[in-house]
């Protein structure tokens, strides 16, 4: 397919703009003027619209087929929740309005948006008070341990360390890093959870807390849980909750219940927003009612007359992390999900979640190898070590055969303690039809991993895009023709 400028034809159009009546401003440095026209496609409006309908037609949306990326939940997005995010009242707002004179009453309804849901993850969550503003999970994370250098400064407390399972997602360690700690990895057991003597060991007075996802990236609940937030506290760390696996228990269980004293959600992955591609996201934060007065401003909260307003006068405040008040049409998607889905569908949520993924664990471990065989959560962790060891087949060979068969991978080679690691997450939305042909598809590869090892080392040949070098692609890295 030809990229968009190959297309150009010179002279063509698709609009034609009226001669412009407006003075050329004289303010305008001539330095900062374009000396020739900037070098855009020249195309009509039908020429415009096929090429990007085609383009639409080579992408691989969660729309179009099954989707189990272990780890990020790439779950079905009601359309309802686009339709309400389209509404004029909140799209075409001004994200200033609501700090104009005046302007707080034209933006009531928005700034009613992100109240209602700052009370929705307090309940769900069990804390006591969040902020919007983060606008990915990682931000949040960051955001997180701000708040807990802010709440050690404060007690004058000499915290130099965070604790980290090695099981943990990539960006864990490095929120705390790049928010001044040290980092010190906590070693997984042969079950697949942190080991808890190792734990106390690495404990002391100069630890700021622990960061832990619950489930692990494993889909695995950490059984001690309790007992680890509880060995934090008692050298006055905080528990820190990684909320990317929360889909796996909402409804069932809340974090702060479990002793943590933050938390963050990924209303792109939980809630049900659109997060491919790389965004949008939201990755909103909740803490203990000791922490409360170190969140970001502005805190949206309820005025005294009733009416939602923006409260900047919070001298304890970590201060704003992100422009304005975060991805709000992310957020306003997601209260929409909320109030659709319910108490009783939000367990249903993680009831389903943990069935899928259980049943695939059951119907595909006769063909490959299960590192740990316990019950799983929301997701299930294959290795491809059989395949390699007989065949030299790898995980990313298994991964380029799903491609040939219509089913987007699973996430390859994460986490990092389980070697050719495949890690499948179904979510709740899949029909047992559709899981029962990705299983299909799976158990065919591993057949044809014996059989066949070659065809698959070649996938996938069905696609637009064959078999790259993607180790090349990213250490030699070439954009000047872009």
């Amino acid at each position: 397919m030809k990229v968009v400028f190959e297309k150009s034809v010179a002279g063509r159009r698709g609009v034609r703009i009226p001669q412009s009546d407006v003075p050329t401003s004289v303010h305008l440095k001539k330095a900062y003027l374009r000396k020739q026209p900037a070098a855009l496609a020249e195309l009509s409006e039908l020429d415009v619209v096929r090429h990007f309908t085609e383009l639409s037609r080579r992408n691989f949306g969660v729309d179009s087929n099954f989707y189990p990326l272990g780890s990020c939940t790439m779950k079905y997005n009601p359309k309802v929740c686009e339709q309400v995010a389209l509404q004029p009242g909140f799209a075409n707002l001004h994200p200033l309005l609501a700090q104009l004179k005046g302007g707080k009453t034209l933006a009531q309804g928005a700034l009613e948006v992100l109240h209602q849901m700052d009370l929705y993850l307090r309940e769900i969550c069990g804390m006591a008070g969040f902020t919007m503003q983060p606008m990915a999970g990682a931000h949040g994370e960051l955001t997180g341990i701000l708040i807990t250098a802010a709440y050690h400064r404060d007690r004058g407390n000499r915290k130099t360390t965070m604790l980290i399972p090695d099981s943990a997602h990539g960006t864990n360690p490095a929120s705390a890093a790049i928010a001044g700690y040290e980092v010190k990895v906590v070693p997984s057991d042969s079950r697949g959870c942190m080991t808890i003597q190792a734990l106390k060991e690495m404990i002391d007075d100069r630890t700021a807390g622990v960061m832990l996802t619950c489930p692990n990236t494993l889909g695995l609940f950490e059984p001690n849980v309790r007992e680890i937030c509880d060995l934090i506290h008692r050298v006055d760390g905080l528990a820190y909750y990684d909320g990317a696996n929360l889909n796996a228990i909402v409804g069932k269980v809340r974090p702060g219940d479990m002793g943590f004293d933050i938390v963050h959600v990924n209303l792109h992955k939980t809630f049900a927003t659109p997060h491919g591609g790389g965004g949008p996201g939201a990755g909103p934060v909740g803490v203990a009612e000791k922490l409360v007065r170190f969140l970001p401003t502005p805190v949206v909260s309820k005025a005294p007359d009733g009416t939602v307003d923006l409260d900047f006068n919070r001298p304890e405040s970590i201060g704003p992390v992100a422009p304005f008040y975060g991805n709000f049409a992310v957020v306003l998607r997601a209260l929409v999900y909320l109030l659709i889905t319910g108490r009783d569908g939000l367990e249903r949520v993680a009831e389903n979640a943990v069935l899928n993924a259980n049943y695939i664990k059951e119907k595909l471990k006769p063909y490959y190898d299960l590192p740990y065989p316990q019950v799983c959560k929301h997701e299930c962790v294959f290795s491809a070590s059989r395949q390699v060891k007989e065949n030299g087949v790898h995980a990313l060979d298994i991964a380029k055969g799903l491609i040939d068969r219509g089913y987007h991978p699973p996430t390859i080679y994460f986490p990092l303690i389980v070697k050719e690691a495949l890690m499948i997450e179904p979510t709740e939305c899949e029909s047992k039809e559709t899981i029962d042909g990705f299983i299909e598809a799976m158990i065919e590869i591993a057949q044809k991993a014996a059989a066949d090892p070659d065809s698959l080392h070649a996938a996938p040949v069905t696609s637009p895009v064959g078999r790259l070098d993607e180790t090349r692609a990213a250490r030699d890295l070439n954009i000047a023709s872009l």
